[in-house]
Protein backbone atom coordinates (compact mmCIF):
# COMPACT_ATOMS: atom_id res chain seq x y z
CA UNK A 1 0.00 0.00 0.00
CA UNK A 2 1.58 3.35 -1.27
CA UNK A 3 0.87 6.55 1.19
CA UNK A 4 1.57 9.48 0.01
CA UNK A 5 2.62 11.79 3.01
CA UNK A 6 2.85 14.92 0.86
CA UNK A 7 -0.39 14.61 -0.10
CA UNK A 8 -2.01 13.56 3.24
CA UNK A 9 -0.62 16.58 4.68
CA UNK A 10 -1.93 18.36 2.14
CA UNK A 11 -5.49 17.19 2.80
CA UNK A 12 -5.25 17.97 6.74
CA UNK A 13 -6.76 20.55 8.57
CA UNK A 14 -5.19 23.12 10.26
CA UNK A 15 -6.18 21.43 13.40
CA UNK A 16 -4.77 18.56 12.59
CA UNK A 17 -1.79 19.40 11.29
CA UNK A 18 -1.04 21.19 14.56
CA UNK A 19 -1.20 17.52 15.94
CA UNK A 20 1.29 15.72 13.74
CA UNK A 21 3.72 19.17 14.75
CA UNK A 22 3.15 18.64 18.16
CA UNK A 23 3.75 14.50 17.86
CA UNK A 24 7.04 15.50 15.77
CA UNK A 25 7.99 18.02 18.40
CA UNK A 26 8.06 14.95 20.75
CA UNK A 27 9.93 12.54 18.60
CA UNK A 28 12.57 14.78 18.12
CA UNK A 29 13.11 15.92 21.85
CA UNK A 30 12.37 12.40 23.37
CA UNK A 31 15.33 11.48 20.49
CA UNK A 32 17.57 14.19 22.13
CA UNK A 33 17.21 13.22 25.71
CA UNK A 34 17.78 9.84 24.19
CA UNK A 35 21.09 10.63 23.17
CA UNK A 36 22.26 12.87 25.53
CA UNK A 37 22.08 10.44 28.36
CA UNK A 38 23.37 7.74 26.83
CA UNK A 39 26.46 9.59 26.06
CA UNK A 40 26.02 10.81 29.50
CA UNK A 41 26.60 7.21 30.89
CA UNK A 42 28.76 6.24 28.37
CA UNK A 43 31.43 9.00 29.04
CA UNK A 44 31.16 8.89 32.71
CA UNK A 45 30.85 5.05 33.56
CA UNK A 46 34.06 5.22 31.41
CA UNK A 47 35.85 8.20 33.60
CA UNK A 48 34.41 6.54 36.50
CA UNK A 49 35.97 2.86 36.16
CA UNK A 50 39.44 4.64 35.02
CA UNK A 51 39.06 6.42 38.75
CA UNK A 52 37.78 3.63 40.51
CA UNK A 53 41.44 1.65 39.32
CA UNK A 54 43.49 4.18 40.58
CA UNK A 55 41.66 5.31 43.91
CA UNK A 56 41.53 2.32 45.04
CA UNK A 57 44.58 2.03 46.43
CA UNK A 58 44.88 5.10 48.32
CA UNK A 59 41.41 3.78 50.14
CA UNK A 60 43.45 0.93 50.97
CA UNK A 61 46.39 3.11 52.26
CA UNK A 62 44.29 6.11 54.00
CA UNK A 63 46.04 8.03 51.43
CA UNK A 64 42.58 11.20 52.10
CA UNK A 65 44.95 13.92 50.66
CA UNK A 66 46.03 12.68 47.50
CA UNK A 67 42.41 10.70 47.05
CA UNK A 68 40.89 14.21 47.45
CA UNK A 69 42.91 15.76 44.91
CA UNK A 70 42.97 13.57 42.56
CA UNK A 71 39.00 13.26 42.61
CA UNK A 72 38.77 17.34 41.98
CA UNK A 73 40.87 16.74 39.61
CA UNK A 74 38.31 14.34 37.55
CA UNK A 75 35.34 15.67 38.80
CA UNK A 76 33.51 15.65 35.86
CA UNK A 77 32.68 12.28 36.35
CA UNK A 78 30.03 11.21 38.88
CA UNK A 79 32.09 9.10 40.73
CA UNK A 80 35.02 11.24 41.62
CA UNK A 81 32.85 13.96 42.04
CA UNK A 82 30.98 12.21 44.90
CA UNK A 83 33.86 11.07 46.31
CA UNK A 84 35.67 14.58 46.44
CA UNK A 85 32.70 15.62 48.29
CA UNK A 86 32.88 12.95 51.02
CA UNK A 87 37.07 12.95 51.35
CA UNK A 88 36.91 16.76 51.12
CA UNK A 89 34.46 16.84 54.19
CA UNK A 90 36.19 14.20 56.15
CA UNK A 91 39.56 15.82 55.67
CA UNK A 92 37.95 19.25 56.58
CA UNK A 93 36.55 18.04 59.79
CA UNK A 94 40.01 15.85 60.89
CA UNK A 95 41.58 19.27 60.70
CA UNK A 96 38.99 20.88 62.76
CA UNK A 97 40.09 18.60 65.47
CA UNK A 98 36.83 16.27 65.91
CA UNK A 99 36.99 12.61 66.06
CA UNK A 100 37.24 9.95 63.00
CA UNK A 101 33.87 8.52 64.05
CA UNK A 102 32.80 12.41 64.04
CA UNK A 103 34.53 13.31 60.74
CA UNK A 104 32.87 10.20 59.06
CA UNK A 105 29.24 10.86 60.05
CA UNK A 106 30.13 14.02 58.44
CA UNK A 107 30.88 12.81 55.52
CA UNK A 108 28.34 10.65 55.40
CA UNK A 109 25.80 13.16 55.49
CA UNK A 110 27.94 15.33 52.63
CA UNK A 111 27.61 12.02 50.46
CA UNK A 112 23.98 11.86 51.19
CA UNK A 113 23.13 15.06 49.69
CA UNK A 114 25.59 15.15 46.94
CA UNK A 115 24.21 11.51 45.69
CA UNK A 116 20.31 13.25 45.55
CA UNK A 117 22.21 15.68 43.35
CA UNK A 118 24.51 13.89 41.21
CA UNK A 119 21.14 11.31 40.93
CA UNK A 120 19.28 14.69 39.79
CA UNK A 121 21.84 15.09 37.10
CA UNK A 122 21.50 11.39 36.35
CA UNK A 123 17.65 11.57 35.50
CA UNK A 124 17.68 15.27 34.09
CA UNK A 125 15.27 14.69 31.24
CA UNK A 126 13.71 11.86 31.54
CA UNK A 127 10.50 13.57 32.15
CA UNK A 128 10.54 14.44 28.62
CA UNK A 129 10.51 10.17 27.29
CA UNK A 130 7.83 9.57 29.91
CA UNK A 131 5.61 12.13 29.14
CA UNK A 132 6.01 11.70 25.77
CA UNK A 133 5.19 7.60 26.01
CA UNK A 134 2.46 8.22 27.63
CA UNK A 135 0.93 11.31 26.15
CA UNK A 136 2.01 10.57 22.58
CA UNK A 137 -0.99 7.97 21.96
CA UNK A 138 -3.70 10.25 23.12
CA UNK A 139 -2.56 13.30 21.02
CA UNK A 140 -1.96 11.02 18.18
CA UNK A 141 -6.07 9.99 19.19
CA UNK A 142 -7.01 13.81 19.42
CA UNK A 143 -5.83 14.08 15.58
CA UNK A 144 -8.02 11.22 14.61
CA UNK A 145 -10.89 13.41 16.78
CA UNK A 146 -9.94 16.26 14.49
CA UNK A 147 -9.69 14.37 11.25
CA UNK A 148 -13.36 13.01 11.93
CA UNK A 149 -14.67 16.26 12.41
CA UNK A 150 -12.79 17.55 9.45
CA UNK A 151 -14.76 14.50 6.92
CA UNK A 152 -18.11 15.45 9.09
CA UNK A 153 -17.65 19.28 7.67
CA UNK A 154 -16.58 18.10 4.59
CA UNK A 155 -20.52 15.81 4.17
CA UNK A 156 -21.79 18.97 5.17
CA UNK A 157 -20.31 21.10 3.05
CA UNK A 158 -20.97 19.28 -0.24
CA UNK A 159 -24.33 17.46 0.89
CA UNK A 160 -23.19 13.95 0.20
CA UNK A 161 -21.21 11.30 2.04
CA UNK A 162 -19.77 9.36 -0.67
CA UNK A 163 -16.25 7.71 0.61
CA UNK A 164 -14.89 9.64 -2.46
CA UNK A 165 -15.91 13.02 0.20
CA UNK A 166 -15.00 11.86 3.39
CA UNK A 167 -12.15 9.20 2.63
CA UNK A 168 -9.02 11.51 2.23
CA UNK A 169 -9.84 12.94 5.87
CA UNK A 170 -10.90 9.31 7.47
CA UNK A 171 -7.47 7.63 5.92
CA UNK A 172 -5.68 10.72 7.45
CA UNK A 173 -7.15 10.69 10.84
CA UNK A 174 -6.26 7.08 11.04
CA UNK A 175 -2.68 7.99 10.27
CA UNK A 176 -2.27 10.47 13.29
CA UNK A 177 -3.51 8.04 15.40
CA UNK A 178 -0.53 5.45 14.16
CA UNK A 179 2.27 8.32 14.02
CA UNK A 180 1.52 8.46 18.09
CA UNK A 181 1.59 5.17 18.38
CA UNK A 182 4.38 4.93 16.04
CA UNK A 183 6.24 7.80 18.53
CA UNK A 184 4.89 6.44 22.14
CA UNK A 185 6.07 2.59 21.64
CA UNK A 186 9.76 3.59 21.17
CA UNK A 187 10.08 6.22 23.39
CA UNK A 188 8.65 4.04 26.71
CA UNK A 189 11.23 1.04 25.58
CA UNK A 190 13.72 3.68 25.49
CA UNK A 191 12.89 5.29 28.93
CA UNK A 192 12.86 1.58 30.50
CA UNK A 193 16.26 0.83 29.14
CA UNK A 194 17.47 4.26 29.81
CA UNK A 195 16.06 3.99 33.89
CA UNK A 196 17.55 0.51 34.45
CA UNK A 197 21.02 1.91 33.21
CA UNK A 198 20.67 5.11 35.24
CA UNK A 199 19.32 2.69 38.90
CA UNK A 200 22.43 0.49 38.21
CA UNK A 201 24.59 3.61 37.68
CA UNK A 202 23.22 4.96 41.29
CA UNK A 203 23.52 1.68 42.84
CA UNK A 204 27.20 1.88 42.09
CA UNK A 205 27.95 5.12 43.86
CA UNK A 206 25.96 4.12 46.31
CA UNK A 207 28.11 1.11 47.14
CA UNK A 208 31.47 3.21 46.24
CA UNK A 209 30.37 5.91 49.09
CA UNK A 210 29.76 3.01 51.28
CA UNK A 211 32.94 1.29 51.11
CA UNK A 212 34.74 4.91 51.25
CA UNK A 213 32.91 5.31 54.77
CA UNK A 214 33.83 2.11 56.20
CA UNK A 215 37.21 2.67 55.24
CA UNK A 216 37.33 6.13 56.36
CA UNK A 217 35.36 5.06 60.11
CA UNK A 218 38.05 1.73 60.32
CA UNK A 219 40.89 4.53 59.44
CA UNK A 220 43.62 7.33 61.41
CA UNK A 221 43.18 9.12 58.75
CA UNK A 222 46.11 8.30 57.34
CA UNK A 223 47.54 9.64 60.15
CA UNK A 224 46.52 12.66 59.70
CA UNK A 225 45.96 14.42 62.98
CA UNK A 226 43.89 17.23 64.41
CA UNK A 227 46.26 20.14 65.79
CA UNK A 228 47.93 18.70 68.85
CA UNK A 229 47.95 20.95 72.09
CA UNK A 230 50.89 23.00 73.20
CA UNK A 231 53.88 20.92 74.93
CA UNK A 232 52.89 20.56 78.37
CA UNK A 233 48.90 21.10 77.62
CA UNK A 234 46.43 18.49 77.96
CA UNK A 235 44.94 17.05 74.79
CA UNK A 236 41.48 17.41 74.71
CA UNK A 237 41.37 14.47 72.67
CA UNK A 238 40.34 11.10 74.95
CA UNK A 239 43.23 9.42 74.98
CA UNK A 240 41.73 6.14 73.17
CA UNK A 241 40.77 8.21 70.35
CA UNK A 242 44.97 8.76 69.51
CA UNK A 243 45.88 7.28 66.41
CA UNK A 244 48.83 4.44 67.56
CA UNK A 245 50.84 2.42 65.23
CA UNK A 246 50.82 -1.31 65.77
CA UNK A 247 53.79 -0.81 67.40
CA UNK A 248 51.95 1.33 69.77
CA UNK A 249 53.55 4.76 68.37
CA UNK A 250 52.27 7.70 67.81
CA UNK A 251 51.11 7.53 63.96
CA UNK A 252 53.51 9.15 61.12
CA UNK A 253 51.97 12.45 59.62
CA UNK A 254 50.34 11.65 56.35
CA UNK A 255 52.76 12.78 53.42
Amino acid sequence: MDINLMELWSQMGLPVRGVVLVLTAQAVFSLAVAVDRLVMLFRSGRASRSFAAGAASLVEAGSWRELRDRAKAEASAHLPAMLHTGVATFLASRERGETTDRAAEHARRALERRSASLSDDLNKGMNVLASTGSTAPFVGLLGTVLGIIHAFHQIAAEGSGGIGTIGGSIGEALIVTGYGLVIAIPTVLIFNMLSGRIARFELGLANAAGELLDRMEASDAGGEEPASAAPGEPSDEPEARKPVTKLGAPASPAN
